[in-house]
């Protein structure tokens, strides 16, 4: 099995830390080590999220594969995304979040082949009974429970047909923690009154991350001077979500825990 600390050291080499963890968080979902202090701060904010591999991962990678296969015909497109989202999976090593989106987005780009319509729900319900044929200790992990609970809020109540990018971006955050506040509280005890903001804030950033990530990693591994370009994209980026995450984590009455 292939292991992403090939690329991770290469991205500790060009970035500090916590911006390190956070790229190597985004890129390939390994455990977060900035420290306990950012740890927490990241939890107040409700953005832990960002450090572990979930279904945004596939979503940017099936949207920049499209989008550089975009001048092949539809099948094609489609098979090198299909492609492109097994092998990254492979890569990063099958984990409950990151299986369950990538065979959401595969069964979805299968039913585009065969002109049918992919009804999002039964995606969702096909990938549970997958993972439990498969992998059925996946079910009790608190990642997976997160995971379908976002992206059932997100199915349920996100669509919207505003124009309003803004209003928007709000919409589909608070949708997704409908179902994952009260598991975070279940387990935790824990919310963060603020994370929707928050949300909004970074989400922007994610995805030229992934692209100059990606290609920090990779010209990095080739010869250092090759990945510093990129490298310099990708570290004012992360300073952007650093100072959002220490700035918003500093407002009073904003994370509540009850202890349990």
């Amino acid at each position: 099995m292939p292991n992403p600390s090939i690329f991770t050291s290469v991205i500790n080499s060009y970035l500090p830390e916590p911006h390190a963890s956070l790229l190597n968080g985004i890129l390939f979902g390994v455990n977060l080590k900035a420290g306990k202090v950012f740890y927490d701060q990241l939890k107040i904010v409700g953005l832990l999220h960002l450090v572990v591999l979930s279904g945004i991962n596939i979503t940017m990678l099936g949207a920049i594969t499209a989008s550089l296969t975009h001048s092949f015909s539809k099948h094609v497109s489609i098979l090198i995304t299909i492609l492109m989202i097994v092998l990254f999976i492979i890569f990063v090593q099958p984990k409950a979040p990151i299986v369950r989106a990538g065979f959401m987005s595969i069964f979805t780009l299968v039913a585009i082949i065969f002109g049918r319509k992919s009804a999002a729900i039964y995606s969702l319900f096909l990938s549970l009974l997958f993972i439990a044929f498969l992998w059925p200790k996946w079910l009790s992990t608190i990642s997976l429970q997160l995971s379908y609970g976002a992206t059932l809020g997100i199915i349920l109540f996100a669509n919207t047909s505003s124009k309003n990018a803004l209003w928007k971006e709000f919409k589909t955050s608070l949708a997704a923690q409908v179902f994952t506040v009260p598991i975070i509280f279940f387990y935790f005890g824990q919310i963060s009154l603020i994370a929707p903001i928050s949300n909004i804030l970074v989400s922007f950033a994610i995805y030229p991350l992934m692209i100059f990530g990606f290609l920090t990693a990779v010209l990095g591994k080739i010869h250092y001077l090759l990945g510093l370009l990129s490298s310099f994209i990708c570290y004012g980026l992360l300073q952007y979500i650093v100072f959002i995450v220490e700035t918003l984590s500093k407002i009073p009455l904003i994370y509540i825990n009850f202890g349990k």
